[in-house]
């Protein structure tokens, strides 16, 4: 397999009492790249996050992450191999403060791997990832108790806790989910931050104008299936997409 694929999702399916959640969706993932999946409500974007990092199994099909066939792993081995995801119901240890949240993952054999077994205090390197996603040090953020904190800090605890694994890929399921527009605007450039630092991204998201500032092509879910691919004119001007989202009415103004 090409070297710059890191993830190839193949004919992946998945039946709940009759329903087929998700059903035989494929693509493939460049190393570097913001994937979008979007989709109505009920679509099976979240199933489809769950079969590729082994919190649900697969009736069929494969995942193959960085060459490797990972389709029957379970989760903590796909997590240990560089594969994270957030939650959309996210639950944080309320009664530890907000950096004892990401102490854990430190101890993880990924993170001791990748520091080479010297990570030194571990208090202080959590309250440095804390730092680089927006929580202020000098206001003692990352001290509050994560119970206490508002959701804009919890999704962002979130995301913490998946990047002191030292993953190369991060899916984010609905991270815009519930923010305000300024709590948007400033996560945003974050995402944007962490693709810079050479992470690859997979966006479950319902906000789409938010979501294309970001990824550059996106699959589009519906009953199960993949109904479109490509970029955010192609996505938006394809009939079937239309059809799922808006009943076939025009659709322009999700761009402005």
């Amino acid at each position: 397999m090409n070297s710059d694929i890191i993830l190839h999702v193949e004919k992946v399916s998945k039946t709940f009492g009759g329903v087929k959640a998700v059903d035989g969706v494929s693509f493939t993932l460049q190393r570097g790249d913001v994937l979008g999946v979007i989709g109505p409500n009920g679509s099976g974007k979240t199933t489809l996050s769950n079969l590729i990092t082994g919190f649900v199994e697969k009736d069929s099909g494969r995942v193959i992450f960085n060459g490797q066939d990972i389709t029957r792993w379970p989760p903590h081995k796909i997590a240990d191999a560089g594969l994270a995801r957030t939650f959309q119901v996210m639950r944080p240890y309320p009664t530890l403060p907000a950096y004892k949240n990401i102490i854990p993952p430190l101890y993880s054999p990924r993170a001791r791997r990748s520091a080479r077994g010297k990570l030194g205090d571990r208090s202080a390197v959590a309250i440095d990832i804390l730092e680089e996603v927006g929580f202020e040090r000098d206001a003692r953020v990352p001290y509050k108790l994560a119970g206490t904190l508002p959701l804009g800090y919890l999704k962002r605890l979130e995301l913490c806790r998946c990047l002191a694994l030292q993953p190369e890929l991060i899916i984010c399921d609905e991270v815009f989910s519930g923010l305000s527009m300024s709590e948007i605007a400033s996560m945003v450039p974050l995402m944007k931050k962490l693709q810079d630092s050479g992470i690859t991204l997979i966006m479950v998201e319902h906000r789409l104008r938010e979501l294309f500032k970001i990824a550059d092509r996106a699959i589009v879910l519906n009953f199960g299936a993949k109904i479109a691919e490509g970029s955010p004119q192609q996505i938006f001007n394809d009939e079937n997409v239309k059809k799922a989202y808006f009943g076939g009415e025009d659709n322009t103004y999700v761009f402005k």
